[in-house]
């Protein structure tokens, strides 16, 4: 039996945290309760030098007892970090487009930045992908993010990375645990049809086309955040998903549900699954 450990969107410096001594917390955290993978679906910083670094750190300090990986968030792609970088193998860490394997167990980590391309924005009747992207740039934080396609076609590279993972791995015959960041289905999507800036920032938030395909190939788990809202665990067919993001602690944006303190929200919103140890044959 492996024990794995899933979280999503600390965001330590918009919450203003002392992060020596957040890692320390939950590094002891970790350990005590026996987790032998931690895995972090984006969003620790919005500088992906910071977002490495803590998660290197980390993995340092549980070396040979608890393993760390992570994903970028589009806050982690603020700042610190190009396209081609992000694309690129830039760290053990970093399972981004990466397949990894849970040893004694028949189960695989597939990782995947993820993106999007509109396909939530179903209110924005007769905007166009030019108006999403001009909104983009002026409201939202994606818009200091630089890229050299659209967001339609990123979205793609996603899509066929994906489903190149998925057949290599079904032929494998292993079971998938997939983390990404953006939002894979239609269900974790608030509509306010009065209110255009809601209207046009689904637009931003993922993919249904992610979950389709996921659920295609039966995937059984699938880890994501940016929402900021925290759900319980659903089932869809026969992929479960996984999405209780710690979010903000703020005065004017508090999202904190379960405690007043960063490390009591996050206990709450750590999420458990069990990986069942191989049979032999």
């Amino acid at each position: 039996m492996r024990k794995i450990a899933l979280t999503s969107d600390n965001h330590f410096d918009v919450n203003k945290l002392d992060t020596t001594a957040i890692r320390a917390q939950q590094v002891d955290y970790l350990l005590a309760n026996d987790y032998d993978d931690y895995l972090i679906a984006g969003d620790l910083f919005n500088d992906f030098q910071e977002s490495l670094l803590f998660v290197e750190k980390l993995a340092t300090e549980m070396a040979g007892k608890c393993r760390v990986f992570f994903i970028a968030g589009n806050h982690d792609m603020v700042r610190g970090v190009t396209f081609a970088e992000l694309q690129s193998d830039l760290s053990p860490n970093y399972v981004h487009q990466k397949t990894i394997t849970f040893p004694g167990t028949n189960y695989v980590l597939i990782g995947n930045n993820g993106w999007y391309d509109y396909s939530f924005a179903d209110q924005a009747v007769g905007e166009s992908q030019a108006a999403f992207e001009k909104w983009k740039r002026a409201y939202w934080i994606d818009g200091v993010i630089e890229q050299p396609i659209s967001d339609p076609e990123r979205m793609q590279l996603v899509l066929n990375q994906t489903h190149q993972d998925l057949e290599k791995v079904r032929q494998q015959r292993k079971q998938v645990l997939y983390m990404t960041h953006f939002v894979p289905r239609r269900d974790y999507i608030s509509y306010q049809a009065t209110s255009r800036i809601w209207r046009m920032a689904n637009a931003v938030m993922g993919s249904w086309h992610l979950g389709a395909l996921l659920e295609a190939y039966q995937v059984e788990t699938v880890l994501f955040g940016h929402t900021h809202t925290k759900f319980q665990p659903r089932q869809f067919g026969q992929t479960t998903y996984l999405c209780k993001p710690v979010g903000y602690g703020l005065k004017r944006l508090n999202e904190w549900k379960s405690s007043s303190n960063f490390m009591g929200e996050w206990r709450a919103c750590l999420q458990t699954k069990y990986l069942a140890t191989a049979t032999k044959k």
